[in-house]
């Protein structure tokens, strides 16, 4: 057995390592998601700007794109008065824009010197007109002298350029599109409409030969842009704490005294002055942090404690198996002992009955009596055995007689009366007489009971009251003695077969089946026995069975 303890315990050793490892685990598993989910958010930080210059530019590219290319569509012929119509709904949808200005240019032929009747393609401005809100909001529209600026000769350049080199059998690409009708400057955007592809044979011929007299308009307007006007889109407000729009060469003095997260991003075309500034302070990108990290972190616990309810089954099982095995132990222990002396005794006296030396009657009869009460402690445990063995397996059936109980009990109370003379035993039986269960299986559970109150009853109160009573459906047997009791603890665990209280009465001459035993049959029999005990005060043991008559 021996061997077998030491096993037990090199697993309990392993059981203790495993919970120990898997906490280690745990703290270990914590500090890289953790720092894992902190790396993350900061990358983040530095990542995620895009999608908020993505948001925050979408008007303005719009705009570039979109609004801005609809001047094409009046193919030359916008006036002051379309122009301030325009403008209204420029101003109307893209707030940052600030103000226009229009020019109403016109295509002809002029010549390459006074007098000389040689001409050349010429690119004029009839009109320009500016257009912005005034403190009421509304447009308003003014003519301004027809001083050609330095935008307009620009574009008037390229678009002469591209009219000398230009492919009249397609349509301009996007590359030359970009290239020639837009131009970009710091916080402006020019734009000429494009002309359809006879407009621009035509302006081929006249650039060529300088025959025609006829005119071409064309027009050009300019869009003046306040970045400052934008509107921030914060679409990570989980990161971004505070978004402002700086200029290009904006840098901060370092404050030492706060912790903060800093990152940039700088506005395409038109906007290149001007950047997207990021600001985070340190608790900030903390919270945000922590609230990535829990959900991480719970599921972690969630597998900790996983991996602890299976070690705590495994220790749950492993201390089954030794408590079983303990009990086991002690009930070959037990049962061992309670084998060898009746069988010691046996011995002995048949050793004297078989000795040569002549005995008188009286010693024959008292071997004789030995021999006989023996073996009927003999039979009686292997009957018990084989009872509790029978009940278990079911293997029994119920023989219900009818029963008479105030001779039932008061037969059990003169048998025990006579065994122990110094035992103080009555009864009660209120409003029931007779009913019908099996004789055998009721008396084997109250010999056990009642053999119990002697056993562990203080040798000055050796006392055992019982009480009859029928109670609705059901007949109630109360055992209740003035024994040591039973400690609290220990109350779920004495109906376990083989389990045994060790105390000063039990230390031999039991194998801890008697009240096991009792509630197998109580259970065969339907019903049930519980009981309640106060440690030095004694015991009440309830057998409650179905009556029926």
């Amino acid at each position: 057995m021996k061997p077998q303890q030491q096993g037990y315990q090199k697993n309990f050793s392993l059981i203790i390592a495993f919970f120990v490892l898997i906490s280690i685990t745990l703290v270990v598993a914590l500090i890289i998601v953790y720092n894992l989910t902190e790396r993350y958010v900061e990358n983040e930080f530095a990542s995620k700007k895009i999608d908020v210059l993505e948001q925050t530019i979408k008007p303005y590219n719009d705009l570039y794109l979109n609004k801005v290319y609809e001047i094409t569509s009046y193919q030359g012929y916008l006036d002051s008065a379309s122009a301030g119509k325009y403008s209204t709904t420029v101003f109307k949808d893209y707030p940052f824009v600030k103000r226009t200005i229009f020019y109403d240019v016109r295509i002809g032929n002029e010549t390459i010197e006074p007098g000389s009747k040689k001409h050349r393609l010429g690119i004029s401005v009839k009109s320009i007109y500016e257009y912005k809100l005034n403190k009421n909001n509304r447009v308003t529209g003014i003519r301004k002298p027809d001083v050609e600026d330095i935008d307009f000769r620009q574009m008037a350049a390229k678009f002469s350029y591209y009219i000398a080199n230009a492919d009249t059998s397609r349509a301009p690409n996007p590359v030359e599109i970009f290239k020639t009708f837009y131009d970009i400057k710091p916080d402006k955007v020019s734009y000429l409409n494009i002309p359809r592809r006879q407009e621009i044979k035509a302006y081929r011929t006249l650039q060529q030969t300088g025959e025609t007299t006829s005119f071409y308009k064309q027009n050009m307007m300019t869009f003046y842009l306040d970045p400052y006007a934008l509107h921030v889109t914060n679409s990570h407000p989980e990161l971004y704490q505070n978004i402002s729009i700086k200029p290009v060469v904006y840098d901060p003095l370092d404050d030492e005294s706060k912790q903060l997260f800093v990152t940039e991003l700088a506005f395409p075309g038109a906007l290149s002055d001007y950047k997207l500034y990021f600001m985070s302070s340190g608790d900030y990108l903390q919270a945000e942090i922590n609230r990535r990290f829990m959900p991480t972190a719970a599921i972690v616990f969630l597998i900790y404690f996983f991996l602890v309810f299976i070690g705590w089954l495994i220790y749950r099982n492993l201390s089954t198996n030794l408590k079983l095995f303990r009990l086991q132990y002690d009930f070959i222990n037990n049962f061992t002992h309670e084998f060898k002396t009746p069988v010691s005794v046996i011995k002995i006296a048949g050793s004297n009955l078989r000795s040569e030396a002549e005995l008188t009657e009286r010693q024959r009869k008292h071997y004789g009596r030995i021999l006989d009460e023996e073996a009927d402690r003999l039979n009686d445990l292997m009957n018990k055995l084989l009872s509790f063995t029978q009940i278990e397996n079911r293997s029994i059936n119920i023989k219900r007689k009818e029963v008479n109980l105030e001779e039932f009990v008061t037969g059990y109370m003169e048998t025990f009366r006579i065994k122990y003379p110094d035992f103080n035993i009555h009864y009660q039986i209120d409003n029931v007489y007779n009913f019908y269960t099996d004789p055998i299986l009721l008396g084997s559970i109250f010999q056990n009971l009642i053999e119990n109150a002697y056993k562990y009853s203080h040798p000055q109160h050796k006392e055992l009251f019982i009480r009859v009573i029928h109670e609705k459906r059901d007949i109630v047997f109360t055992f209740i003695d003035k024994g040591i009791g039973i400690p609290k603890s220990e109350i779920k665990n004495i109906f376990k077969k083989f389990y045994r209280i060790e105390n000063k009465y039990n230390q031999n001459g039991s194998v801890g089946l008697g009240l096991a035993f009792c509630k197998e049959l109580a259970n065969f029999m339907n019903g049930d026995i519980t009981v309640k005990s106060e440690l030095n005060q004694g015991s009440e043991f309830t057998v409650t069975l179905p009556y029926e008559i």
